[in-house]
Parts: C-alpha cells; sequence; structure tokens
C-alpha cells in the first residue's frame, strides 16, 4: 500500500513515518507540507492511501478531499486531524474521506485504521465515533410545546436543552444528543442558566420540572 503523509509539522510526518514502519506491506512513498506538494506527489506517483491533516497550507477544508476523490478515485483518504468537532467528522465522510482519526486518541488507531481501510471499509476514532452513531439524533429531539416553553426568550437550541434537563443529561450527552462539541453544549448551558437567572444544576432541573417538561 502506496502511502503520502501529508502534514505541516515534520516531527509529526516523522512521528508518522516510524509507526508506520511496523505495517506490513506498507511503503510510505512521499511526504507533503501543504496542498500543492499533495497534488505534485500524486501528479508523479500514484497512491494507495493519503494520510492527511485538514490543518495544512492550501488546502480548502473537505471540498480538497473530495475533489482528490474526484480526480484520484481509487484512492483511500485518512484524516488525522485535532478537530474533534462532530460536524466535522460528519463532513469528512461526506466528501468521500474513508477513515477520521485525532491527534489526540491512541496511535493503535492508526494501525487499526489502515487495516479497516485495507479491507474496504471505514474507521472512525474512538473519541469521535458517537458524532457518526448519532448522526440522526439533532432531528429527533422532540422539543416542548409552546404551552410549557420558558416566559424567557430562548432560542430553539437553549429550548432543546431545556427539554433534556430534567433526564439528568451531562454536558457530554447533550453534545453527544445534539451532535455538537463538547465546549458547545457547555456555553448552552451557561448561557441558558444565566438568561434564567439560575446559578446550578439543580436549579435549573427544578425549573424545567416546574414548566412542565417530563423527566426520565
Amino acid at each position: 500500500m502506496r502511502t503520502i503523509i501529508a502534514d505541516d509539522h515534520a516531527i509529526m510526518r516523522e512521528g508518522l513515518k516510524q509507526l508506520l514502519s511496523t505495517v506490513d506491506g506498507l511503503i510510505v512513498s512521499g511526504e507533503a507540507a501543504d496542498a500543492e506538494a499533495v497534488h505534485r506527489l500524486l501528479n508523479e506517483n500514484s497512491a494507495d492511501l493519503l494520510i492527511l491533516d485538514l490543518g495544512m497550507p492550501g488546502v480548502s477544508g473537505f471540498q480538497f478531499i473530495a475533489h482528490l476523490r474526484t480526480a484520484w478515485p481509487e484512492l483511500r483518504v485518512l484524516v488525522l486531524t485535532a478537530n474533534v468537532e462532530p460536524r466535522s467528522v460528519r463532513a469528512a465522510f461526506s466528501a468521500g474521506a474513508s477513515g477520521y482519526l485525532t491527534k489526540s486518541g491512541d496511535p493503535s488507531e492508526l494501525i487499526a485504521a489502515i487495516d479497516a481501510i485495507r479491507r474496504g471499509n471505514t474507521y472512525v476514532a474512538r473519541e469521535v465515533r458517537f458524532a457518526v452513531d448519532y448522526h440522526d439524533g439533532p432531528s429527533e429531539i422532540p422539543e416542548p410545546s409552546a404551552a410549557i416553553i420558558s416566559p424567557v426568550t430562548l432560542t430553539r437550541r437553549e429550548r432543546q436543552i431545556l427539554a433534556m434537563i430534567p433526564h439528568g443529561v451531562t454536558n457530554r450527552d447533550i453534545a453527544n444528543r445534539l451532535g455538537i462539541s463538547l465546549l458547545t453544549a457547555r456555553k448552552h448551558r451557561e448561557n441558558l442558566m444565566r438568561k434564567l437567572d439560575l446559578h446550578s444544576g439543580a436549579e435549573l432541573t427544578a425549573y424545567a420540572v416546574r414548566l412542565g417538561l417530563p423527566a426520565g
């Protein structure tokens, strides 16, 4: 399996080469530090796998993946990034990626991802797997009816979160369910409490229950 490593950090590329040297039947055929170098390498010699950092210079987000898959249909793209946003995970696969790894993940996942791609499967890092598992989550979350909505004006997202509060959800539960990052979920919850002038999770739960929102 001829593989190109595309990352603008030389230390990262060197570390990946060391890891990949333990994989049977895999050859690192080139290294790239920007999008232009990726194109040059692919034009010079075909490759089977591209390990791609989305943060490289010249990489126009997920459109870059779609472009590569159109120009080189046999090429498999394994994203390796610091981006853990659920939307980014889904967008990468929609653009044609075969795998998505996070730089904060376990190195053993790189080998697992390559094995999966070799077998014609896809691979999602454990850290962001919920983003795919909960792909349809946001559209399935019921919103409180107009009769029980807070007298304080709330955004649609804040109403969704308020409806979940009586169920004892954590910020991570909210993030998983809504397909947003943990940081975004925490911010929404903080904004909700500030708007309602509440100062603890217990007060927020009591408020939701008083509105008639069902507990579970």
